[in-house]
């Protein structure tokens, strides 16, 4: 998942679905946490530079990850789900909607059985049903929609193909024997289908709303919730018609997120386990000022932070005063923060330029601009350890002390078609203006510089673009924008096993014409290219001599790792792993990152939830008394 987002591993087999659970650590460890008796009642009042977005809060697509915890944490329930914690536990499935499933032997046919009592918020007042849940995965399979992570469902369930015209189109391999029963029939045996039935866009959608909105992004301000909580102003949404609906007052875009509770939601339908429910209501503002939001929790106007991360002076009197300790958090967040590179754009459409810029790239520096090693181990291969422990020592970029080799990028450069007099310095015109596409918030204004000046050594001159958060992701996710190269992009687990993590970012699935996550094209073939317009096509031509020289492609290989289990399936990943770094080079990675959150002291029970990689709104706990509705925003 996209990130705004431990090194034990732990295997557990459950039937046929493998699930890789991942335990703290690494990072700079983490920091002691109140943990007293939950209270009941109070908001949480945080505030965030920018939500970041990517697909306008519309299930159906939003691929951030801190999205992702507001869903599961509060508004959506889905087939299964997690408990919302720390650590092992907290990649765990576990029952939600669906109190029982079974699957055939062939590992091809999944029966769901629905708990009685899981109501819709008001204005709808019903219960959920089977066929809401089926709305949602036609809605995945509807291509205007853009589900951005849709290709784990398509071809894996049996008639979707993501290319539908519209969300009314029946899928053959989803039916719904009753309201309380929905079947899914599998094209192949897909041993993690309950990670898959566990992610938001597979909540249900009430087909009366969701036929309104048939543009991606646009249901976000309409959500129906299942779960404990609502947007404000859902129960005064007018559903007598489309053109009768407006967005829900408790949703600006561009100035905040007010959830309040859902008086339809039955927690003996749920478990405490996964939903505590404490909160009385959640109030995200926005606030573009950093210092200012840090300060604000500081004087108790704010209860805690969300994804910001806080100043560096602020960070450090958290990290040195004993006194502070049990306000400062920090968790694993099983991501990886990378530089991507454009393979269809020069210079980097030479994968020795692309072996240059990893040598040259100064992580000890980065990691120093980010605040230090507590913000996460530097990142040598794409999967934290967390995800695949066996490639956690590897590092096909070595220098001393993660410093950069100026002179391996310089004999590595000297191999391109871009150094004419083997200086080991980009000569040609394509290695100036390069745009770098970055995030206008530190810690990336802090380490801009720092790339700036390492790609200069090899002759790479970039003129750098620094955007707001959502801004930057929707640039690169556009193909024809043909970005040459971005530094704002992180990239968490979707769920805890090396397919869950890898899958789009580096698989041709994950291209598309807008809306895509694998920005550097891996694998894009010439039919993608077309679809994508003259520009891209063109470009695709010009990378791959007109299609003698294929796009590096790890999609075939990973095909191969899907079908495996134990030692061999590790040792499959390893191998993909070992040539996305040594031959295909799409990526620098430079930080296995920790997740920093800082509460004021009205928090009176804390916990970080490992699914979204943010703390858990399902189960934190607050003391201040504070109605939702009456919390001044915008």
């Amino acid at each position: 998942m996209e990130t705004l987002k431990r090194s034990s591993r732990a295997l557990a087999v459950v039937g046929v679905l493998a699930i890789i659970a991942t335990a703290c650590g690494g990072g700079g460890g983490e920091a002691a946490s109140p943990s007293g008796p939950s209270t009941k009642g109070g908001t949480y009042r945080t505030a965030i530079e920018d939500f970041g977005f990517t697909n306008g809060f519309d299930p159906t697509g939003e691929y951030l990850g801190t999205a992702w915890g507001l869903y599961s944490d509060l508004i959506s329930r889905t087939l299964v789900t997690y408990k919302h914690i720390d650590g092992v536990p907290g990649d765990e499935i576990v029952p939600d909607i669906a109190e029982s499933w079974e699957t055939s032997a062939d590992g091809l046919t999944w029966t769901f059985h629905l708990k009685s009592g899981v109501m819709f918020g008001p204005p709808l007042d019903r219960a959920v049903t089977s066929k809401d849940i089926a709305y949602a995965f036609q809605r995945i399979n509807t291509k205007s929609l853009i589900a951005q992570y849709g290709n784990y469902y398509a071809g894996v369930v049996e008639g979707l193909t993501g290319d539908a015209k519209s969300a009314s189109t029946p899928i053959s391999g989803i039916s719904t024997p009753d309201d309380s029963t929905i079947v899914f029939t599998l094209t192949k045996p897909t041993g993690d289908f309950l990670y898959r039935a566990a992610m938001p866009a597979t909540a249900p959608i009430p087909e009366e709303v969701g036929k309104c909105f048939t543009k991606a992004g646009d249901y976000g301000r309409f959500v129906i919730s299942s779960g404990p909580y609502m947007i404000k102003g859902e129960d005064a949404l007018d559903t007598s018609s489309c053109n009768a609906m407006k967005p829900l007052s408790g949703f600006d875009p561009d100035k905040f997120m007010v959830f309040v509770r859902n008086p339809n939601y039955d927690a003996a339908t749920d478990s405490t386990d996964s939903r505590s429910a404490n909160l009385d209501g959640v109030v995200i503002t926005i606030d573009t000022n950093t210092d200012d939001i840090f300060n604000k929790i500081q004087s108790g106007e704010l209860d805690g932070s969300w994804a910001s991360l806080p100043p560096k002076t602020l960070e450090q009197q958290y990290l040195t005063n004993p006194d502070l300790k049990d306000n400062f958090h920090i968790n694993s967040g099983d991501r990886t923060w990378y530089i991507t590179m454009n393979l269809l754009v020069p210079p980097f459409d030479d994968v020795n330029v692309r072996k240059a810029v990893n040598f040259v790239i100064d992580k000890s520096a980065v990691q120093k601009a980010w605040g230090g090693p507590a913000h996460g181990d530097i990142a040598t291969m794409p999967e934290p350890p967390t995800v695949l422990d066996a490639t956690a020592n590897t590092d096909p970029y070595p220098s001393p002390n993660h410093e950069g080799d100026v002179q391996a990028a310089m004999d590595a450069m000297k191999q391109s078609k871009y150094d004419s007099n083997g200086d080991g310095k980009c000569d040609a015109d394509v290695c100036n203006n390069v745009l770098l596409v970055s995030r206008n918030i530190p810690p990336w204004t802090d380490m801009n510089p720092i790339l700036s000046e390492d790609l200069g050594k090899i002759g790479i001159n970039v003129k750098i673009r620094e955007l707001e958060t959502s801004t930057a992701y929707t640039t690169i996710q556009t193909a024809d924008n043909l970005i040459p190269i971005a530094a704002n992009a992180g990239w968490g687990k979707d769920y805890a096993d090396p397919y869950g993590f890898d899958f789009f970012i580096f698989h041709s699935a994950g291209i598309a014409c807008s809306g895509q996550v694998n920005y550097s094209e891996l694998g894009m073939s010439k039919d993608q290219a077309a679809e994508c317009g003259p520009k891209v096509l063109a470009a695709w031509n010009a990378a791959t001599g007109n299609g003698k020289t294929p796009l590096p492609s790890v999609d075939k290989k990973m095909d191969e790792c899907y079908g495996l289990t134990g030692d061999a399936r590790t040792s499959c990943w390893v191998e993909l792993d070992t040539y996305l770094m040594e031959q295909a080079v799409p990526w620098v990675p430079y930080l296995w990152a920790t997740v920093f959150t800082v509460t004021s002291d009205s928090v009176t029970h804390w916990e970080f939830d490992q699914f979204s990689g943010a703390l858990s709104f399902a189960h934190i706990a607050v003391n201040n008394g504070i109605d939702p509705n009456s919390v001044p925003v915008g």
